[in-house]
């Protein structure tokens, strides 16, 4: 009853973070679309920096951005803050159900660092607090105020932090880790800068003082980086469904692509929405291309049905699944974390392995996904015997 309680909090979770994803994300995009399409017109209320008019659900409306912000506010000032809170502590709060609640299934592989439950997750909770730290300096050093170099630098760490991941975690759980690291560091955007130095801007200008043009500055660079992280990080939090991404040897190289082809497609659209009419920006996508050329190939599970690899006897085969794979993929799984097979996989006869070969051969002979960071300690040549098995009798 408790594993079954678990996963409908697990799916309530997810479902909860999906939809205020969506609703940050939403709102991220518009406003960096909003300030794209701003124009300069004849006629404008003093103060105003650019305009924009818009039609939407049989409505048309206008828009004008303040340079710094007009000489007074009206009283239903609109915060956009809850949003991206609440994306992020529905996000930890999944972190913790489906990882730290089972840190011995999906966080912690014997193979990469034999680590106690309370370790790893001290390691995770301290590293993502570290990741924004360091990100934090990153901006306020002298290196803030070179926009290319700031950009590079924060490629470095979070490259740096899937390295760093991928030495402590299962597969599964370090890809997943520097999404939660990019996710924390651009909630952390929104709630120690973006929206502190907006309030600071309102107190100026209730008091009857003139905004620091620079606050709104430090808000927009930071509010630009959230725009240019959210096509990777949502990639970086599907990845748990894709062996071939987070089974990779080089963790670092598989996030090094991905932030490349997430920002030269947002850049390609926001130069875009900007009506760039030089169309100088479509070169952005071809290098979004070549990089996803370059992750395909890099990607590209070994095989291990070698020719040399001699063909198992079917006694051999169900060995192997008794070994590593009915704990869990049975009727009634004798492992402690599942009360049902995961994903209705069942592998306790030839003729379920029959059936099921093709997503064995995926996530258990291509690849080191199953079992489960390895708990059983399957070898390469039991994996490779698995695939010499299931390709003879496909």
């Amino acid at each position: 009853m408790l594993t079954f309680l678990t996963d409908w909090l697990n799916l309530l979770l997810r479902w909860t973070h999906f939809i205020l994803g969506v609703g940050w994300i939403g709102a991220s995009f518009y406003f960096v679309w909003l300030d794209l399409s701003l124009r300069r017109r004849e006629k404008m209320n003093p103060g105003v920096y650019g305009t924009s008019w818009l039609v939407h659900g049989g409505g048309f409306y206008h828009v004008e951005k303040y340079t710094v912000a007009p000489e007074r506010l009206p009283e239903d000032l609109h915060w956009f803050v809850w949003e991206a809170y609440l994306t992020w502590l529905s996000g930890f709060a999944l972190l913790i159900v489906q990882y730290y609640f089972h840190a011995s299934i999906y966080m912690i592989d014997p193979q990469v660092m034999a680590l106690r439950p309370w370790e790893a997750i001290g390691i995770s909770v301290v590293s993502l607090a570290a990741g924004w730290i360091v990100y934090d300096v990153l901006c306020r050093s002298p290196i803030g105020a070179k926009p290319a170099l700031l950009g590079a630098a924060v490629f470095v760490e979070i490259c740096a932090g899937a390295w760093l991941f991928s030495h402590v975690f299962s597969g599964r759980a370090a890809l997943i880790h520097v999404g939660a690291l990019v996710g924390t560091i651009m909630a952390a955007n929104v709630f120690m800068v973006i929206i502190p130095n907006q309030r600071r801007m309102t107190a100026a200008l209730m008091e009857g003082r003139a905004p620091d043009p620079k606050l709104g500055q430090v808000g927009k660079q930071r509010s630009t980086h959230n725009n240019y992280l959210t096509l990777p990080v949502l990639l970086m939090m599907i990845s748990g469904h894709y062996p071939m991404l987070y089974t990779h040897p080089h963790t670092w190289l598989v996030v090094a692509l991905i932030l490349v082809m997430g920002a030269m497609v947002r850049h390609f659209i926001n130069r875009a929405d900007a009506g760039d009419a030089s169309q100088s920006y479509s070169w952005s996508l071809l290098v979004a291309a070549f990089a996803l050329v370059g992750a395909i190939y890099y990607t590209e599970p070994e095989d291990r049905r070698l020719a040399s690899v001699p063909v198992p006897s079917d006694s051999e085969v169900l060995s192997i699944l008794d070994r590593h794979c009915t704990m869990c993929h049975s009727q009634r799984p004798s492992h402690e974390g599942f009360e049902e097979p995961p994903a209705d996989v069942v592998l306790t006869s030839l003729p379920d392995l029959r059936r099921f070969g093709p997503r064995v051969e995926v996530q258990a002979v291509r690849s080191e996904a199953m079992p489960l960071g390895n708990e059983t300690g399957m070898t390469d040549e039991e994996r490779a015997r698995l695939g010499a098995w299931i390709g003879a009798h496909e």
